[in-house]
Order: C-alpha cells, then structure tokens, then sequence
C-alpha cells in the first residue's frame, strides 16, 4: 500500500500548472493526503475515478484545508477534532483567530489503522503562534493520536511546519530561533517520537540534503536549500510494515513536494 502526502498550497493553483493529473497517474498512491488545498470541493472538479474523496475546508475562504483521496472506502471519517476531545484544549490564538476552523485535520478510519492527515498551524514571522502551538496545538494533536492508538495503529501525515533537527533544513545556525525551527516546535516534535511515533524517512535515509519544501526566493529549490518540514509518522506497530519512505522532490506543482510511505 502506497500513501502519499502533499502540500500544494492551492489545489486550484496546481491544477492550473498541470501538475496534479501526472502526479497522479504516475505514482497512483492507494491513499493521497492533501494540505492547504484552499478550496471547497465544491469549487473544483477533480478527475479521480475510483477514488473516494473527503475534504476539511477552513471557514474561512481560499484559506488552509485538508483532503483524503482514497481507493479504499474508510470505515469511518472525522474532520477535525472531535468535539467532546477538542474541548480539554483552546485552539485560538490571541488574535482570536481559530485554528479549530481552519480545515486542519482529516482521520479515515480503514481496518488495520488509521489515516490523519494534518495542516499544522505556522507559528509566523513575529512568533504570535508559537504559544498556540507548543501550549495547545501540538500537545492536542499528539494526545488525539494517542487516542486513535488506543483502538488500531496510527499513520499520521502532513505539513508539520517544524524541522525537527539540524539534519532536516540547509541553514540551521541563521534559523535557529525563527518559525519552523524553535525549540518549542522542536520539543512539540519529540514529544511525537517520545510517545512511541516513529518517523519513517529517518528509518531509510539519515542525514542532510533531504527537504519537502523550498522558499520561492533566491532560486531555493534549484539550489535545494530546503527544509523537511512534511513527515509520516507511525505507531510503533507498525515498524516492521513500513517498507520505503520516501521525499518525491521531483515533482513540481507546489512549494513543497510529495511524501510517501510504503507498507506491506
């Protein structure tokens, strides 16, 4: 089973550019997730036959957004957190912008594990979301998993907005301290692997020079000063199932490239 995660910051834009479709039937993963697709399923249409789709939009319009494509109809489908669960936690920052309703997070439920797939919120420029994230999101999104785990295995997938060490983005000394790489986000991270989450990338490839995303400035990605900012990471059950995973920095379309992980 192939399952594929990607970022392509506008699914319109990547249509648009003629990325999506090649993508598509060249790696035809079993499960496709999506983040900050910017768009309502209504407001697009998608060639997909014999896949199943569901989409999370964010209320606010042409904003965030998650989206499962699967061959595979799941057992069951939550967008979001689930309420009773989402009420131990505050998700707005102090803006009063809330990332509760932004279309983040997408959990399909299939017989031997389950999917979620996440669009963590930037922590920012000035940092006015880091507080959200190390206070609220991160511990949130962790202990949700944690939850799922109780019941069947976890894959959970998706832009966490955080380099995890200095082996995973080109310039650590100059971005220590900034968004993507604080130690808040960091500790955020750990604590996904201290509680038994496994980062698949890192079971095959160790290292540097490996990044799923690239700034648009100064011709970043041709001169692959990345970051690896897009992960899969599983539940410990699940090691010895994981066969590849893989960073698809080939294929266009997007600031970021796909993700994927193989499993038996």
């Amino acid at each position: 089973m192939k399952i594929y995660s990607w970022n392509v910051n506008g699914i319109r834009a990547t249509l648009k550019k003629q990325q999506f479709q090649p993508f598509m039937a060249t790696h035809q993963p079993d499960i496709l997730c999506l983040q900050e697709t910017k768009a309502e399923r209504g407001q697009i249409e998608i060639e997909l036959p014999g896949y199943h789709e569901y989409w999370n939009s964010a209320v606010k319009k042409g904003y965030s957004g998650t989206a499962i494509f699967s061959k595979q109809q799941p057992l069951s489908v939550i967008n979001g957190f689930p309420e009773a669960f989402a009420k131990r936690f505050r998700f707005a920052d102090e803006l009063q912008r809330d990332s509760a309703e932004e279309g983040r997070v997408i959990t399909a439920e299939f017989d031997s594990f389950y999917v979620v797939t996440v669009y963590t919120p930037n922590a920012k420029d000035d940092l006015s979301r880091l507080a959200l994230r190390f206070e609220h999101w991160d511990p949130a999104f962790l202990a949700y998993c944690k939850l799922l785990e109780e019941k069947k295995p976890v894959i959970f997938c998706g832009d966490l907005n955080v380099a995890h060490t200095e082996f995973d983005l080109a310039n650590p000394k100059p971005n220590r301290g900034k968004k993507g790489f604080t130690d808040e986000e960091r500790k955020g991270f750990q604590n996904m692997v201290d509680a038994g989450f496994i980062d698949t990338f890192r079971l095959f490839t160790q290292g540097n020079g490996h990044y799923s995303w690239w700034s648009h400035f100064a011709n970043s990605r041709a001169r692959n000063v990345g970051w690896r900012i897009d992960y899969f990471l599983v539940s410990g059950q699940l090691r010895a199932a994981v066969k590849a995973a893989q960073i698809h920095a080939d294929v266009l379309g997007s600031d970021h490239c796909p993700v994927s992980v193989t499993l038996a």
